[in-house]
């Protein structure tokens, strides 16, 4: 049994329970019941804003965290919204608007880009994260904290229950 640690630091396994809310108050994602949010504090699993303002809380400890979008999912960008023709898009590929497809850039990474529109002869698609531009509302409640394993630690993230498994 690892030892738990006393604060939220740098290379701590974390579990929290959380509920994410936009400006009117609109619950956008939550933690599910009894199974908190696993993350390994320090390693970006996280938004920016959110893991600064976790730094240094304990167990138990309930936050209201704002976080600009600056320091969530950045802003907005017109310019990630795309037009692709239809003819270069596979004819057989069934297409919703919110669909999330993803598209090879010059760099060949692959990104995420979500249907937003679509035209006889093209499809509009976004490739800002769909949490751009908004500032989130954090309720969050730190359920556990433990140092990370030498495996968590290289593999940047946590292993464990309702966390990620190889």
């Amino acid at each position: 049994m690892t030892a738990e640690a006393k604060t939220v630091q740098a290379d701590q396994a974390v579990a929290l329970h959380y509920v994410l809310k936009d400006d009117d108050g609109t619950v956008i994602d939550q933690s599910s019941g009894d199974e908190p949010l696993y993350y390994l504090h320090g390693h970006d699993n996280i938004v920016p804003g959110l893991e600064k303002a976790l730094t240094g809380a304990g167990v138990g400890d309930k936050k209201q965290v704002v976080v600009t979008p600056a320091e969530g999912y950045g802003e907005h960008e017109e310019e990630r919204i795309i037009e692709v023709p239809r003819d270069q898009l596979p004819g057989d590929m069934e297409l919703e608007i919110g669909l999330v497809l993803a598209m090879e850039t010059n760099d060949d990474e692959q990104i995420p880009v979500r249907v937003i529109e679509m035209h006889e002869d093209h499809v509009k698609m976004d490739a800002n994260h769909e949490l751009a531009g908004v500032t989130l509302h954090f309720e969050v409640t730190i359920d556990t904290i433990r140092p990370a394993t030498a495996e968590e630690l290289e593999h940047g993230h946590v292993h464990g229950p309702g966390a990620h498994h190889h």
